[in-house]
């Protein structure tokens, strides 16, 4: 079969959706892949996964309708002229102009992969509650004659079909992107001052303000703790600047590692992982951080809350909220004796639900491939 995967962001491609393009290669599929102009290591990463890649016009963050326009028409030239038996998009974007241009040409087997809410279902002031409405309205519109929906968690299942942006008939559920707990195995945690990691493209919505607040109220009571942020800019309307960035440098709070292709060693490097997120399909860093052995410190929202159990391999706390997530911080510090058994705990969860080769075999056979 001839298999179109259409994401937005070129280097998550391999990170994210790789294990799943060399199952279905292995499988004797033919694989396209289509994201944004990627750079040549991309490509050829892709390529050597056994698959071909093919660039379109989009815009991940932006709000220009002749782009999302040229975006639609860039989709359905290339499914026209590749006839594909199966599409997959995932992403916003993909999701919405996919399906759209799906409908357009009369296309019957396209899928979705809800890989998380995002920005345009957080509501605030009025131009983001513009975005909310528009939003809700064209995934609506474009799943209508969709063959299936893949969701991550079961509360982005159940929001979309409580909102009657899709029938209930057509929705799936898989844990998450997985994880290969075979490259990510369990490392010893360090022998140094208690490290705690956030990785994150720098957003609000990540809860990094919230955790370099947290940062500066522990540091005022254990000063030896480390913070450490990794991740990459963002353009979004939500993004967080580096003047923020390095003010909170400069005052000590937190450690900005930059942006990496590989986080297993600073993983590896930390004791503790943390994501105050608001949101989450189900976050992959959080599942690699399991599969190393790490106890895990993130919020009761959306995604987040799938992979953890409180007490057993970490803690979830109230979202947007510092204190609670300083709080936990600290008794963190302060019960060293109790991390071995939340880092086995962790493995042990991500061997028994979050394995890569469960979570593709599942979003295969959803498929019907």
């Amino acid at each position: 079969m001839k298999i179109v995967i259409i994401g937005a962001y070129p280097n998550s491609i391999i990170g994210f959706r790789g294990s799943l393009i060399s199952t279905f290669v292995r499988a004797g599929h033919e694989v396209i892949v289509m994201t944004a102009a990627a750079s040549a290591s991309v490509v050829a990463d892709v390529t050597a996964l056994g698959a071909t890649f093919s660039p379109y016009p989009v815009e991940r963050n932006g709000l220009n309708p002749f782009a999302d326009i040229r975006t639609l028409f860039a989709i359905k030239k290339t499914l026209h002229l590749l006839q594909p038996d199966h599409v997959l998009a995932y992403t916003i974007k993909p999701i919405i102009w996919g399906g759209i241009a799906s409908r357009m040409i009369g296309f019957k087997n396209f899928h979705a992969m809800i890989t998380g809410l995002g920005y345009a279902f957080e509501k605030g002031a009025i131009s983001r509650n513009l975005i909310n409405f528009i939003v809700k309205r064209l995934y609506k519109y474009s799943l209508a004659k969709v063959k299936s929906v893949i969701f991550q968690n079961q509360d982005n299942r159940k929001l979309f079909i409580e909102l009657d942006l899709v029938e209930s008939g057509k929705c799936y559920r898989v844990f998450g992107s997985g994880v290969d707990i075979n490259e990510y195995q369990q490392q010893p945690l360090p022998r140094q001052e208690t490290t705690f990691l956030l990785i994150a493209r720098l957003l609000g919505d990540k809860g990094i303000r919230e955790f370099a607040s947290a940062a500066k109220m522990v540091k005022q009571r254990y000063p030896e703790a480390k913070f450490q942020l990794l991740g990459p800019y963002d353009s979004s309307p939500d993004k967080i600047s580096i003047a923020e960035v390095t003010q909170w440098q400069n005052e000590g709070h937190i450690q900005y590692l930059g942006e990496t292709d590989n986080v297993k060693a600073f993983i590896q490097a930390c004791h503790i992982y943390t994501l105050p997120s608001y949101h989450e399909g189900l976050p992959r860093t959080v599942l690699e951080a399991m599969s190393m052995g790490r106890p895990i410190l993130t919020t009761d929202a959306t995604g987040c809350r799938d992979t953890v159990i409180n007490g057993e391999n970490g803690w979830l706390v109230p979202t947007r909220n510092a204190d609670a997530l300083a709080n936990r911080m600290m008794w963190f510090i302060e019960h060293p004796e109790q991390w071995q058994s939340m880092a086995d705990k962790s493995r042990h969860m991500v061997e028994d639900k979050f394995d890569d080769k469960q979570v593709n075999k599942a979003i295969g056979t959803i498929i019907g491939i």
